[in-house]
């Protein structure tokens, strides 16, 4: 597993000091880089140093990602978001998504505020030891444990921990549907990808967040992909799951 993946936190406490012009450059730089999930769906990203939020984080610096209003537009910020947030924790500095922040200032965009993400120097731990992640067994996210990349989605970031992603594999899966979770698996499968279902109330609550957390989640399977497609395909229905698209 990617190492960065496998040892990433959100970091909740920064040095207050603004970051250096060639720092904030070079992820300037890295944006241009980003790859969508969907290429079609317009997404800007700005900076500032002003969020507003009950649950707001003190950062140097914050990332407003703004987008059109489009099927699968959340899951895209979370897909791109989540390159930054694994970006930052490889070069030193702490990053941490507030699903509960909006914009302090004026943004030149006229696209819809989506989601902030903070980041800055921490002043706590950057990284954490595999076993300090708190996250559901593989068995309530997943259906067919045929595809190793699945440990990477399971430890993505989500909003309140809640984890409401759901994949199941498809292809040439093994005699069993589980796998020893020390051993390797070869990645000639597909994964379906689907965020469980919430009632009607929680929906209105965290249905946004969710469907960023699942973008969050396949950017994990992504980064841990040889190769890697985003389709939609013909596959059967499920009450409790609510179904994006396709891995291959």
């Amino acid at each position: 597993m990617n190492e960065i993946i496998r040892k990433r936190k959100s970091v909740r406490k920064y040095d207050p000091t603004p970051l250096d012009a060639a720092t904030l450059e070079a992820v300037r730089a890295e944006i241009g880089k980003l790859k969508p999930l969907y290429p079609d769906i317009k997404f800007t990203i700005e900076f500032t140093t002003k969020t507003k939020g009950f649950l707001g984080v003190k950062a140097p610096h914050f990332l407003i990602f703004g987008s059109e209003d489009k099927p699968g537009s959340h899951e895209n910020i979370g897909f791109i978001g989540q390159q930054l947030d694994l970006y930052f924790s490889a070069n030193g500095l702490g990053a941490c998504w507030l699903g509960a922040s909006k914009p302090g200032e004026a943004m030149e965009s006229k696209l819809p505020y989506v989601i902030a993400l903070a980041f800055g120097k921490p002043t706590e731990p950057l990284h954490r030891e595999l076993s300090a992640f708190k996250r559901k067994h593989l068995s309530a996210i997943c259906e067919f444990f045929a595809d190793e990349r699945l440990k990477a989605a399971r430890l993505a970031p989500s909003g309140m921990n809640m984890q409401n992603w759901f994949f199941i594999v498809s292809g040439e899966l093994p005699d069993t549907h589980y796998w020893d979770w020390d051993s390797d698996v070869p990645r000639n499968k597909i994964i379906h990808c689907y965020r469980k279902k919430l009632n009607p109330l929680l929906e209105i609550i965290f249905g946004k967040m969710n469907r960023i957390d699942l973008g969050i989640a396949i950017c994990h399977i992504w980064v841990e992909s040889e190769k890697f497609s985003f389709v939609e395909m013909d596959v059967p229905t499920r009450k409790d799951l609510i179904y994006l698209g396709t891995v291959v």
